[in-house]
């Protein structure tokens, strides 16, 4: 998992609420098991219109915000499925962070395992941060992880909140997997001291 420091980014605005993860990826994409390649169809219902063309409307087929690395929206982003696919869509695409008033939980913990910072503010910071991404490829912000603010274009920041483990992790880019390898040496000197104390029983290898 790529780390996450510090983030100065073109900011896409999506002023909606209630964006749900079939939004972000629909059901017909989730036969993929990778976590590549589904950024093209990130929004696809929204983004495209049924004879497959762009919708020239949606914020993402616009420039600059072609190449937005933050997304802002409003309440409740992430509700429905559990699907992983939502997180792995928006970071194929090119996401890092995403701002709104709140989250769904199963959302905000994949985002998290997937090296992508959830910031909750409260409504009206996110519309002003919307305003300020509404100004283009000159105004961009910066998301600085590790002071746990959010610098505006004209200087001014906006602190987050942010649990001290999962703000540890996503600097270090650290998933489960690779906070499991952390105690590789202590997990693999345990399995050979079992595997002599007891070989009629599997032990784990840690290659």
């Amino acid at each position: 998992m790529d780390k996450f420091t510090v983030l100065t980014a073109i900011a896409a605005p999506l002023p909606e609420e209630n964006i749900d993860t079939d939004k972000i990826i629909p059901a017909r994409f989730l036969k993929t098991t990778k976590r590549s390649g589904l950024g093209v169809h990130a929004f696809d219902g929204m983004r495209y219109r049924p004879d497959g063309t762009e919708n020239p409307d949606f914020v993402l087929n616009r420039e600059p915000y072609r190449k937005a690395e933050i997304l802002i929206t409003y309440d409740n982003l992430g509700c429905g499925s559990s699907r992983e696919h939502a997180p792995w869509a928006l970071l194929d695409f090119g996401i890092r962070c995403v701002i709104a008033p709140s989250f769904a939980d199963i959302f905000n913990n994949n985002c998290f395992k997937n090296g992508i910072l959830p910031i909750a503010l409260p409504r009206e910071v996110c519309t002003e941060l919307m305003d300020d991404a509404r100004q283009g490829a000159n105004s961009r912000l910066t998301v600085d992880l590790a002071r746990q603010v959010i610098i505006r274009p004209d200087g001014r920041e906006v602190p987050f909140d942010v649990d001290p483990l999962r703000r540890q992790l996503l600097l270090e880019g650290l998933d489960d997997i690779g906070q499991t390898l952390q105690h590789e040496k202590a997990i693999t000197t345990f399995e050979q001291r079992r595997a002599q104390a007891q070989p009629w029983i599997p032990h784990i290898v840690l290659d």
